[in-house]
Order: structure tokens, then C-alpha cells, then sequence
């Protein structure tokens, strides 16, 4: 292998340890609680602060995981070939990019942004990987221990541009926190022979039928509908938002009933390709409405 290959494959394996598609969600959410919360100012230097700390800060999160998880990766076919399960790195090599990139996020943020923002960001990192990780061997539930650090982004965004967290920022967080049950729900329901194998006991390897499954597919979209709704019944926003919103709870609860009546990969794709339509589109009414 050449060196100029060499040196690409490493920096592409730098880039695969912060899993970047999970990384753009996060700061998809992060910068949607700045606007949602700044009513639309996007000044450039503090929203790049912003940006850049919570990308440093999921950076370091992803890569950590990676190397806590290297033995279930390299059981499972769709991580087997990630750098450390396929030997291309070392762990260490994973935390210590971990551990720079969390000290040089949460210290990007605080002093460029104040101590909440960075407090958050810490929060996030700390309950991914010292809660949720861990939990992953040992419960179902931890689906719902991960739907908490996976719905903080906003709030990092939303108190870089506020310096506070209030009512409305934590109706953001709920929306968020609910939205992702139903969406991993249904990835854990196609990859579940992969999760199987990992040895990793999550509702939809221990529910073979998918009854208890799509139960609670169900009762989350319904519990998302209705906080999704929130704003538009305290009044700070109007018929058009409860409209909108009101449609697309209502969509992705039909799929999720329609995954109710027939438990397959098939129906299990469509709400997950409905999850990440619904969750943009409603950031996209919630800022759309603040603003106006």
C-alpha cells in the first residue's frame, strides 16, 4: 500500500470514529435550538462556536463508544469493518482522540459561550458513554436511558443563544427525547438478527414476534404527537403550525400502527425513513413560526 493511500485510509478511519451522519444530526438539532431560540439571528462567529464545540463534543462521544464497544462490533456485520474491530486502530488511539476532542469542546464552549452551553455538551458526552453504553448489554430499557443524552443537542444550541433553558427549550428536549424511540425502535427491529448475534438484549431481540415492539412504537408516536403540539396549545403559535404538526404526528403514527398489524423489515424502513422526515420537518415549522 502506498503511503498517499495509507495516510488517506487513516484519515478516513478518523472520520468514520466520529460517525459522521450521527454527528450532522446532532448539529442539525443543536443549530435549530439557536434559531428556534434567537428567533432567527444566526450571528456568524457565535453560531460557528457553537458548531464547533458541540461537533468537537459528538466527536469525542462516537469515538469513545467505538472503543467500548469493539468486541460486539466486530460481531455484528454491518460495524465489522469499522477501524477497530477490523484492526486498523487501536483502541487507545480512539480514546485518546475521544478524550482531546471532549476537553477541547467543552472548553471551545464555555469560554467562547459561557458554562451552560459547555455544561450540556459535558452532560450529553458523560451519559452517552458512562449510562447508555453500558446499558446496552445489560437492559431493553436502555433504549430510553439513550433517548436522554440523543435529545440534550437542542438545549446546547438553545443556551448558547439564551445563556438560560426554559419551558419552551424543554418542550424542544421532549419532542426530541420521544421522537427517538420510534426511530430506533425501528432500526432495532431491521438489524435485530446483528444486535442478536452482538449479544445485545434489546427489545426487538427479545420480543421475536414484535408485539411489545410496535406497542410501544405506538404509544411513543402518540405521546410525540401530542407534545409536538404543545406550543400551538399555549398559544405562541397559530392554526398553521397546529395544522402541520398535527399532520405529520399524525403520519408517523400511521405508520408505526401499520408496523402494529404487520411487524416486518418492511413496515419497520418506512417508519424509520418517516422518522427522519418528520424530525426536520417539524424543526422546520417550529423555526419557521418563530420567526414570523
Amino acid at each position: 500500500m502506498s503511503a498517499a493511500v495509507s495516510l488517506r485510509q487513516r484519515l478516513a478511519d478518523f472520520v468514520t470514529l466520529s460517525k459522521p451522519g450521527i454527528a450532522l444530526m446532532v448539529l442539525v438539532s443543536a443549530l435549530a435550538g439557536w434559531f428556534i431560540a434567537a428567533r432567527g439571528r444566526l450571528p456568524f462567529w457565535p453560531v460557528f462556536d457553537m458548531l464547533l464545540g458541540t461537533l468537537l463534543t459528538a466527536a469525542a462521544a462516537n469515538a469513545v463508544n467505538m472503543a467500548m464497544e469493539v468486541d460486539t462490533d466486530r460481531l455484528m456485520k454491518r460495524t465489522a469493518n469499522r477501524p477497530l474491530p477490523a484492526g486498523r486502530m487501536r483502541p487507545r488511539t480512539a480514546v485518546a482522540m475521544g478524550a482531546a476532542s471532549f476537553a477541547a469542546g467543552v472548553a471551545w464552549l464555555w469560554l467562547r459561550l459561557g458554562w451552560l452551553p459547555a455544561a450540556i455538551a459535558a452532560t450529553t458526552v458523560l451519559t452517552y458513554l458512562f449510562v447508555y453504553t453500558p446499558l446496552k448489554r445489560r437492559t431493553p430499557l436502555s433504549t430510553i436511558a439513550g433517548a436522554f443524552p440523543g435529545a440534550l443537542p437542542p438545549l446546547i444550541g438553545w443556551s448558547a443563544a439564551t445563556g438560560t433553558i426554559d419551558f419552551d427549550a424543554c418542550v424542544l428536549f421532549a419532542i426530541q427525547f420521544f421522537w427517538q424511540l420510534p426511530h430506533f425502535l425501528a432500526i432495532a427491529w431491521r438489524l435485530r438478527d446483528d444486535y442478536s448475534r452482538a449479544g445485545f438484549p434489546l427489545l426487538t431481540v427479545a420480543d421475536p414476534d414484535g408485539g411489545m415492539t410496535a406497542r410501544q412504537m405506538v404509544f411513543q408516536s402518540q405521546v410525540l404527537l401530542l407534545v409536538s403540539l404543545v406550543p400551538a396549545l399555549q398559544g405562541k403559535f397559530d392554526a398553521i403550525y397546529f395544522s402541520a404538526a398535527l399532520a405529520l404526528g399524525v403520519g408517523f403514527l400511521t405508520l408505526g400502527i401499520m408496523f402494529a398489524m404487520s411487524p416486518s423489515v418492511r413496515n419497520a424502513r418506512r417508519v424509520f425513513w418517516a422518522s427522519i422526515l418528520y424530525l426536520p420537518a417539524l424543526l422546520a415549522l417550529l423555526a419557521g413560526k418563530a420567526v414570523l
